[in-house]
C-alpha cells in the first residue's frame, strides 16, 4: 500500500509582497505608489532619461515654448526645461529622504528611550522636543540654514531637526504602550536587559506608525526643501532642484510660464503621491482592519 503523500502546507506570502498587492489592489494607494515611483525613477535614471544636459546652456534658444524639439520648453539660459526637472527629482527627493531618514532614526531611538525609562530621561527628552516643536517649522529650518549657510547638507539638516520631535513624541507614545504588555513583561522577568528588550521586542511593535508617519513626511520635507531652495538657502545652482527652478521662473510669469507650471507640478505630483501613498499604509497597518 503506497503511502499517503504528505501534506504541505502553502507558503506565507512575505510581508512585503503582501504588503505592495494591499497597495496596488487600493486605486488610491496604487495611483500614489505611481507617482512616488515615477518621481523616484527620473531621480535615479536621470542621465539615461535626460534628453540634454540640464546645466548646458543655449542662447540660440532662449526660453523657447514647449515643443517637439523641448517638451518642456527652454529657461532662460536656454537650457532644456525636461532635462532640469528630471535632474531636480535628484536633490529634491535626496534632501526629502535623507533628511526624515535621519529624523526617523534619531527621533524613534529618543522616543525609546524616554517612553521606556521614564522619570529623568522622559523630562529631559521630551522638553527638548518641546522647544523645537514650539518653532513653526519653515521659521526653524530658515533660521538653521541661515545660521550654517544654504547647502544640500545644512538644507537635510534643517529639516532633519524639524521633523525629529513628531517621531520622538510618537515613538514615546506607542513605547509607552507596548512596554507595559505582557510578553514585554515576561522579558523583564526573564532577566533580559533593556537595550535587548527595546531593540528586538519594543522597537519591531511600534515600527508600523512610524513608516506611516514618515511616508507623510516625506511629502512635507519635498515642500521645505523646495522652500527653502526657493528662497535662496537650500540647494544652490546651478545644481537644478524643483524649488530653485521656480524661484528662476518668477521673473519670466508673463512671458514664459511654462517655467513655473512644470516645476509647480513635479512638486505638486510628488508630495500628491506621498499623500496617496502614505494613507494606503495607514489603512495597511491599520490594527483594527
Amino acid at each position: 500500500m503506497n503511502p499517503e503523500p504528505a501534506i504541505i502546507p502553502a507558503a506565507r506570502p512575505h510581508r512585503l509582497t503582501a504588503l505592495l498587492r494591499g497597495l496596488v489592489a487600493d486605486p488610491r494607494s496604487a495611483i500614489g505608489l505611481g507617482l512616488v515611483l515615477l518621481a523616484a525613477i527620473a531621480a535615479l535614471g536621470a542621465p539615461l532619461l535626460a534628453p540634454n544636459d540640464p546645466d548646458a546652456p543655449d542662447f540660440v534658444n532662449i526660453l523657447v515654448a514647449p515643443g517637439p524639439s523641448h517638451l518642456f520648453g527652454t529657461d532662460d539660459l536656454g537650457r532644456d526645461v525636461l532635462s532640469r526637472i528630471i535632474y531636480g527629482a535628484r536633490a529634491s527627493l535626496f534632501v526629502g529622504f535623507l533628511s526624515v531618514a535621519a529624523a526617523a532614526v534619531a527621533g524613534t531611538l529618543l522616543g525609546l528611550v524616554a517612553g521606556y525609562f521614564g522619570r529623568l530621561a522622559d523630562a529631559v527628552i521630551m522638553r527638548v522636543m518641546d522647544v523645537v516643536f514650539a518653532f513653526p517649522s519653515i521659521l526653524l529650518a530658515l533660521a538653521i540654514t541661515a545660521v550654517l549657510g544654504p547647502s544640500l547638507t545644512n538644507a537635510v539638516l534643517a529639516i532633519a531637526v524639524v521633523n525629529l520631535p513628531v517621531f520622538a513624541r510618537l515613538a514615546r507614545a506607542q513605547t509607552l504602550v507596548v512596554s507595559r504588555l505582557e510578553f514585554v513583561e515576561a522579558k523583564r522577568a526573564l532577566g533580559f536587559g533593556p537595550v535587548d528588550i527595546l531593540l528586538r521586542t519594543v522597537l519591531p511593535n511600534i515600527l508600523a506608525p512610524v513608516i506611516v508617519q514618515g511616508s507623510l513626511l516625506f511629502a512635507s520635507a519635498i515642500i521645505t526643501e523646495s522652500y527653502l531652495s526657493f528662497l535662496g538657502l537650500g540647494v544652490q545652482p546651478p545644481t537644478p532642484t524643483w524649488g530653485n527652478m521656480l524661484r528662476n521662473a518668477i521673473g519670466f510669469l508673463e512671458l514664459a510660464p511654462w517655467l513655473s507650471w512644470f516645476s509647480g507640478a513635479a512638486i505638486f505630483l510628488t508630495v500628491l503621491g506621498c499623500n496617496l501613498l502614505g494613507d494606503g499604509l495607514r489603512d495597511r497597518f491599520d490594527p483594527r482592519d
